[in-house]
């Protein structure tokens, strides 16, 4: 899988992509990841990337030329992406379903808004999928650029150790994940559920499976009615 992320502050996303399972992922070349400073692709001396909006209005907007000429030259070097994703607050909810489909995918291109926005073109012409983290403002789309990469790249096959933890995931059946515990078996007079320690594989699943609806039920009530004809 290749990703391109086109940003106007490259240094805000490109820590975060070296550590963890997004740099491992990179490491075994599972991903392909790279940010483009866009201010590369402007005009004039000072690589001017917003003016203001046309009508008048508080905030600056990002112009159309940088971002068309950006998408481009990546469309030039490494063809044509599946996706073009704009990460903007009036998108598209993200859902796990969402990054199911998109790791399966082979080549995205992610654009981080900032100030206003982005001239409406770009999204008219250029973007296939707009995409919203929640429904809250943050400053610009690096943010949310991140969290989908890694949302991401964590389903793309070799990345993760083991392939099954990420199919028991939260979301990924529609109900949230049971209650994990770990060495040592008491701890402050705390003791792991005896049916953990068991080592009855049967008993387990059951317990999980009950306390995963009782969390859901009891945080998350909306997921339940997709939940429960799944039972």
């Amino acid at each position: 899988m290749r990703i391109d992320l086109i940003t106007a502050l490259p240094g805000l996303v490109e820590g975060p992509l070296q550590h963890s399972i997004v740099r491992r992922a990179q490491e075994a070349e599972a991903v392909t990841i790279e940010v483009h400073d866009l201010r590369e692709h402007a005009d004039g001396k000072h690589r001017q990337i917003d003016d203001y909006p046309f009508g008048g209005g508080a905030g600056m907007v990002l112009k159309p030329e940088p971002l068309f000429r950006a998408v481009d030259a990546i469309d030039e070097a490494h063809g044509p992406p599946d996706d073009v994703i704009f990460l903007t607050p009036d998108g598209e909810r993200l859902e796990q379903t969402t990054v199911n489909r998109l790791s399966m995918e082979g080549h995205l291109v992610l654009i981080a808004g900032h100030y206003k926005g982005i001239d409406q073109r770009v999204r008219d012409e250029l973007v296939t999928r707009e995409l919203s983290i929640g429904d809250y403002v943050l400053s610009g789309g690096e943010l949310p650029a991140l969290v989908l990469v890694d949302a991401i790249v964590r389903l793309v096959p070799g990345v993760l150790g083991d392939a099954s933890s990420a199919l028991t995931d939260s979301f990924q059946d529609g109900l949230l994940d049971a209650p994990v515990y770990t060495r040592p078996a008491e701890f402050r007079g705390q003791t792991v559920p005896e049916v953990l320690r068991s080592g009855d594989h049967q008993r387990v699943e059951a317990w999980r499976d009950q306390k995963r609806l009782e969390k859901t039920r009891s945080r998350r009530p909306d997921l339940l009615p997709d939940a429960e004809e799944k039972e």
